[in-house]
C-alpha cells in the first residue's frame, strides 16, 4: 500500500506534520473498508505523535496496532518503547530507547530530529531548573557520554568546577521590556500629587 502524503511529509522533513497526516489517511481508509492494518506504516505513525509530544495519542494507536504486527515489527516495538520512556519521565531511558534499536532508513530522519528535540528540551529544563548541576546529571539529561556533555554545556557559555565536578548555569537573560503609557504616568503623577496634598 502506498501513503504519497506521507511520502511528501517524510521528504520534505515536516515530521511536526506525520501523526495529522497519518491519522487522515488512516480515517480515510478506514471509511473506506480497505484494509490497511498489514501495510500501515506504524513506527512512522508512533513516532510521529511522539515528535509532537503527543504521548496519548501514541499510547491509543499503539493499543490499537495488531498483536501480530507488534509481535513480527520490531521496529514499532522499538518506535513504542520511546513513547514509554516519556511517559514514565525517564530521561536517560528515552536516549538509551533511541540509541539501541538499528533503525530502518524510513524512520532514521524522524528519529534523529526527535532525538535531537529531545535533547534540547532537555537542555532548556536543566536550564530553567538548576543553578549547578553535576556532570553526571547533565550527561544522564542530556543523554550524552559525560565529555560531550561538558563540552555541550560549555559551549553554552556553561563554566566548569573542576574539583566539584559541577557544573554552572548560565542563565539565559530575559530581556523585558515595558512600555509606559504617557496618559497613565501623567494619572499615577497626578494621583500621588493628590495623595501627598
Amino acid at each position: 500500500m502506498e501513503f504519497p502524503a506521507l511520502s511528501e511529509v517524510l521528504a520534505s522533513k515536516s515530521y511536526d506534520k506525520i501523526a495529522e497526516v497519518c491519522d487522515t489517511l488512516m480515517l480515510q481508509a478506514a471509511s473506506e473498508g480497505v484494509v490497511f492494518q498489514d501495510d500501515w506504516p506504524y513506527a512512522v505513525h508512533l513516532l510521529g505523535h511522539i515528535y509532537v509530544n503527543d504521548i496519548n495519542s501514541a499510547r491509543f494507536l499503539w493499543k490499537k496496532i495488531p498483536l501480530v504486527v507488534k509481535e513480527n515489527q520490531p521496529e514499532v516495538t522499538a518506535a513504542w518503547k520511546i513513547g514509554q520512556k516519556l511517559w514514565v519521565k525517564d530521561y536517560g531511558g528515552v536516549h538509551e530507547a533511541i540509541s539501541e534499536f538499528n533503525w530502518s532508513s524510513e524512520v532514521q530522519g524522524i528519529v534523529a530530529a526527535l532525538s535531537e528535540r529531545y535533547t534540547r528540551k532537555m537542555f532548556e529544563l536543566l536550564l530553567s531548573a538548576y543553578s549547578t548541576i553535576s556532570i553526571q546529571d547533565t550527561a544522564l539529561f542530556l543523554g550524552m557520554k559525560e565529555d560531550d556533555a561538558t563540552n555541550y554545556a560549555l559551549n553554552q557559555g556553561w563554566t566548569l568546577e573542576p574539583t566539584s565536578g559541577m557544573l554552572t548555569v548560565k542563565k539565559q537573560e530575559v530581556a523585558v521590556e515595558q512600555k509606559i503609557d504617557p496618559s497613565k504616568l501623567q494619572r499615577l503623577t497626578e494621583y500621588v500629587f493628590h495623595l501627598e496634598h
